[in-house]
């Protein structure tokens, strides 16, 4: 076992190829255009590359600085598929010597005819989703798939010691939900100490394959849990007392807390023999040196450079809490605060970006030079005086650029006043929307967008590159939109939307409409699995210079006489989904983006809309992982969406879409959006939310989603129609919509219209159930 850690590393680095090369061949191999084999070369390929380009950029090819992060399609399903924790209705995705292989991999991720895929959620405060363990009293824990080890033995036959991650076991049991077969309260947090064992087993085959240093993480430790945190600790304690207990027969361990500070589990790990801790220092503070007294030889890996945003560092500060670190503990190492999973690859891929702007930013492959730059600094101090200067320099630019700070923008956010956050009444409201609707029970509608189908990806690619006028753009965009509405009539739904064919993502779109944002042509980052967003760039005070919806939703309005909705994406999302500035606070730069939706909403009123749905998808993602320092955040990003719907005149029916999120955690936040109408994911997890729903008392419109449209299969009517009788069980129908869980942008179209039509027809069916007198 090896003591010296390297002095400069990261956490993981992006993992889907500078042109997205794993989404091309995943996506290739689902297909079956390729094999399995085809499909583990490309992966082969993608991996050799990062580690060449990584030890480019000045990471030491042979010192494990480089983590081994490489996931198909998810770290923690990885995870499961390593221990065998999968539960009994996955059961037969074994092969017959034990293993789980690349197809029970993919059935678990996905889903297939017979069963829906593990449950999809957000991966803390971030924009990746993570799929969701099932875990019972009597999972079988095994080791299933060797994978990890395999990519260790590739690297070294290409002459790279890199350093094997996974999840650690506190984190992925904490993050593991209790499978069906599981008794009421059981908590997989108590199969610790069965799962101990796997991971010891697993820490010697790597020993015995040469391997030195291990990483396993730990973020969970950085967020407040259900457990109580005196639970967590004894768990954490239990967990590395038996982990690190047989220093000659396993590598050394490094644990990783990303995404914030460890509070008062600092000292518990501290205190382990662990080999090195990793802490958050960029979004946490420096720990006082009583925090870290504990640690004796225990390497402190400092992630002292945000891996979370892509902003170039500063690195003056940074060098200044290295400092102080360096006067506190024997052995210091520097890192990013994160993987650098939720940034894109290269800026100098982005040379369409203004100059100036693009000397702000930086991305992975830019995080890592800073990274090895402040490691020079470490028992040098003076070595990096220059490059602290030219960043300073940099952000002092920054600071004084034109559009950064714009007098007109502040001075109407400076002048709002409470009656600016509030609409009317809601029993007065939903009076003067039900007269002007005239609704159905249980009205139909979908999210948003429909399949964006190859010819609408290519005409809005020619459009781009001049090889089509706007107005023969605009008419190939109009075809579309009729094919949509025409549809939604022949299928009988009861709110229509236009489908959003003119979008190329529900954020960018409106970024590249609004003043203050910018986009990247490369700037892929992944949300899951194969799916991959380009989060736009607000670096300036933001304002609408022109309507941006309205022309659109009006035309599909002028094609039916059923109510069309207003598409917009809400102030949150818009900010959670794009890199925010750093340099105002959050709710200041969310009410400027509020404004200029409330903006488009009283355009879309006077065009006629009737219904106007504000998206925010993603209200729970930015929620701080302390309690402590929740209220304050959910005050600001509940009053930025009521700020962009509060001018809706009564009689407008105002929707809003949430998905993918613990809605129990912030139900008080979503009922205080005061949106006429809710639609929330809930077909994965077979309907959860509505017991929140009941226990909360929830009194305006929802749509608990019936069609998981993350997975390729397609849900029956009677598995659709089972799904609303829960939903009437808990909720009063009168409140009830129906509706797929998201926007179906991803899907094709055959699947698509089979799905949609047995979610009318089953809506058809529960409503004559309603309307049956009782005998």
């Amino acid at each position: 076992m090896s003591s010296t850690f390297p002095t400069a590393t990261i956490v993981g680095y992006p993992r889907i190829g500078p042109r997205r090369e794993l989404k091309k061949a995943v996506e290739s191999y689902w297909a079956g255009r390729t094999s399995a084999a085809e499909l583990e070369t490309a992966a082969a390929e993608l991996r050799a590359s990062s580690y060449a380009r990584l030890t480019k950029l000045g990471l030491e090819a042979g010192n494990y600085s480089i983590p081994a992060s490489f996931s198909l399609y998810d770290q923690v399903l990885d995870t499961a598929v390593t221990f065998g924790a999968v539960s009994d209705r996955f059961k037969d995705l074994y092969d017959a010597d034990g293993s789980l292989g690349l197809d029970a991999y993919f059935t678990l991720a996905r889903g297939d005819s017979e069963r829906q895929p593990l449950e999809m959620t957000k991966w803390f405060d971030t924009n990746y989703h993570y799929l969701v363990p099932e875990i019972g009293p009597d999972t079988a824990f095994s080791l299933a798939n060797d994978w990890i080890l395999r990519d260790v033995r590739e690297a070294a036959e290409a002459g790279y010691t890199v350093r094997p991650t996974l999840i650690g076991p506190v984190t992925f049991l904490l993050l593991s939900k209790a499978a069906d077969e599981a008794p009421a309260g059981f908590n997989p947090l108590s199969r610790l100490d069965d799962l101990l064992p796997l991971y010891l087993e697993l820490l010697g085959k790597l020993a015995e394959a040469g391997v030195e240093w291990v990483q396993l993480e730990e973020p969970a430790l950085v967020a407040d849990q259900a457990v109580p945190e005196s639970e967590v600790a004894a768990a954490v304690e239990r967990a590395y007392a038996v982990l690190a207990a047989e220093a000659q027969n396993r590598p050394a361990i490094l644990v990783t807390s990303q995404y914030g500070s460890l509070g008062s589990l600092l000292p518990v790990l501290a205190g382990t023999a662990i080999d090195a801790l990793h802490i958050d220092v960029f979004k946490g503070s420096v720990p006082a040196a009583s925090e870290l007294a504990r640690l004796g030889e225990t390497t402190l890996v400092a992630g002292v450079v945000d891996g979370h945003n892509i902003w170039k560092a500063d690195l003056g500060v940074a060098a200044q809490k290295l400092t102080l670190l360096e006067g506190t503990v024997k052995n210091l190492a520097v890192s990013t605060s994160t993987s650098l999973q939720h940034v894109p690859l290269d800026v100098e891929d982005e040379q369409q970006l203004d100059a100036q702007l693009r000397s702000w930013l930086a991305f992975a492959d830019q995080k890592v030079v800073e990274v090895v730059t402040l490691a020079r600094a470490i028992g040098n101090p003076g070595a990096i005086d220059a490059d602290i200067a030219a960043a300073a320099e940099v952000l002092a630019s920054r600071a004084g650029a034109p559009g950064v700070n714009r007098a007109e923008v502040r001075a109407r956010t400076s002048a709002l006043s409470p009656s600016d956050f509030t609409r009317g009444d809601y029993a007065v409201r939903l009076a003067a929307q039900e007269e002007a609707l005239k609704l159905p029970a249980l009205p139909t509608t979908t999210i948003g967008s429909f399949p964006q189908t190859s010819e609408v990806r290519s005409a809005r690619a020619r459009a781009n590159r001049g090889d089509l006028t706007a107005e023969q753009y605009r008419q190939l965009m109009q075809d579309e939109i009729r094919r949509v509405i025409d549809l939604q009539e022949e299928l009988g739904f009861d709110v229509l939307v236009h489908g959003e064919p003119e979008r190329n993502d529900m954020v960018q779109y409106f970024a590249e409409n609004l003043d203050g944002f910018d986009v990247t042509v490369h700037g892929w980052v992944q949300s899951y699995g194969s799916r991959c967003t380009r989060p736009s760039i607000l670096w300036g005070d933001v304002s609408r210079p022109e309507p941006i919806t309205v022309p659109w939703t009006q035309f599909a309005q002028s094609l039916t006489d059923k109510p069309v909705k207003g598409m917009l994406t809400g102030p949150v999302t818009i900010l959670a989904w794009s890199f925010v500035r750093d340099d105002l606070p959050l709710g200041e730069t969310a009410n400027q983006v509020a404004l200029a939706l409330r903006d488009e909403v009283t355009d879309l009123e006077a065009a006629g809309i009737r219904v106007i749905q504000v998206d925010e998808p993603a209200l729970r993602e930015l929620l701080p992982l302390r309690r402590e320092d929740q209220a304050e955040y959910l005050e600001w990003s509940v009053n930025s969406f009521k700020l962009s719907t509060a001018s809706a005149a009564p009689a407008t029916q105002v929707h809003t879409h949430l998905c993918y999120s613990e809605f129990g955690a912030i139900i008080d936040a979503i009922d205080g959006l005061d949106a006429d109408v809710t639609s929330i994911e809930a077909a994965r997890s077979r309907m959860e939310v509505v017991h929140d729903l009941e226990a909360h008392g929830f009194r305006r419109g929802v749509g608990p989603g019936v069609y998981d449209i993350h997975s390729p299969r397609v849900p029956g009517q009677d598995e659709v129609a089972e799904l609303l009788e829960k939903a009437v069980q808990h909720v009063p129908a009168r409140q009830l919509w129906v509706n797929p869980d998201c926007g179906l942008k991803t899907r094709g179209y055959t699947e698509t219209e089979e799905s949609l039509r047995n979610l009318v027809n089953a809506t058809v069916s529960v409503r004559s159930q309603l309307e049956a007198p009782v005998s």
